[in-house]
């Protein structure tokens, strides 16, 4: 049946699906963990990290980019399709500044990308993008937002999101161990960051030196959270997953006898 359907994106199988834009899904649900999390005065990006090689220039392969002073992206998927991507938001929130002498909003942005990637999924002689973007960012007015795109076209808000190879996974978790839509909300900055930390290392196998975690505050720089306070907190999120694993245990032998 694939065979048939999937040789260009314009063409639906006849139980309603494009496959190409499936096949691009696909290649986010293989990429690398994402997620990120707004609070009421900062959002926070974490994504897994490839590592360098040798001979290779560390800051070259970094996920978490600027579109604009007072907005970031990072992504799950094919890092070529999302370097495009990325440089055409970059170069859409320059042209509003130039043209309208203001920046461009969160959702202006976001929808900008989703519409770009939507495009790709009805035109002949093209591909989907085969990647989600995470973008979150600042209104004029200091509010947060944070913005989840994917190959489709769709555009969605959120609280806390995640996508990539375990994104399920951390969305699970977060719905979890939030309070539904408060999450994260109520959290300072440092708790946060915690929060992001514990999240990574205990739905992900990554260890610490395996993701980066940027922070951006309304009309202050992105700032990429030091590698020796992630560890740090590292140090402190296992001992308590310890500590609780040790009291469940407990209560467990309790009941049992």
């Amino acid at each position: 049946m694939g065979e048939r359907y999937d040789r260009a994106v314009t063409i639906y199988s006849p139980d309603g699906h494009l496959l190409q834009v499936e096949y691009a899904q696909e290649a986010v649900r293989k990429g690398s963990t994402a997620v990120g999390l707004r609070t009421d005065d900062c959002i926070l990006l974490g994504v897994e990290r490839k590592t360098a090689g040798d001979l290779q220039e560390e800051r070259s392969i970094r996920k978490i980019r600027l579109l604009d002073d007072h907005v970031i992206m990072t992504f799950a998927g094919l890092t070529a399709d999302a370097r495009i991507v990325c440089n055409r938001a970059q170069t859409e929130a320059q042209s509003h500044r130039l043209n309208f002498e203001r920046a461009v909003s969160v959702d202006y942005i976001s929808r900008y990308v989703a519409e770009l990637q939507q495009k790709y999924t009805q035109s002949n002689g093209c591909r989907p993008f085969g990647v989600s973007c995470l973008i979150g960012g600042f209104d004029d007015n200091g509010k947060p937002h944070l913005y989840q795109t994917e190959p489709s076209g769709i555009c969605y808000e959120w609280v806390a999101a995640a996508t990539g190879r375990h994104g399920q996974s951390v969305r699970g978790f977060l719905e979890k161990h939030g309070d539904g839509h408060s999450v994260g909300k109520s959290l300072n900055e440092e708790t946060a960051i915690k929060e992001v930390v514990r999240t990574m290392i205990t739905v992900t196998p990554m260890g610490q030196s395996q993701f980066d975690v940027a922070v951006l505050k309304y009309d202050q720089p992105l700032r990429m959270v030091d590698r020796q306070i992630v560890a740090d907190y590292v140090g402190v999120i296992e001992k308590q997953n310890e500590l609780e694993a040790r009291n469940a245990q407990q209560l467990n032998n309790l009941t049992q006898s």
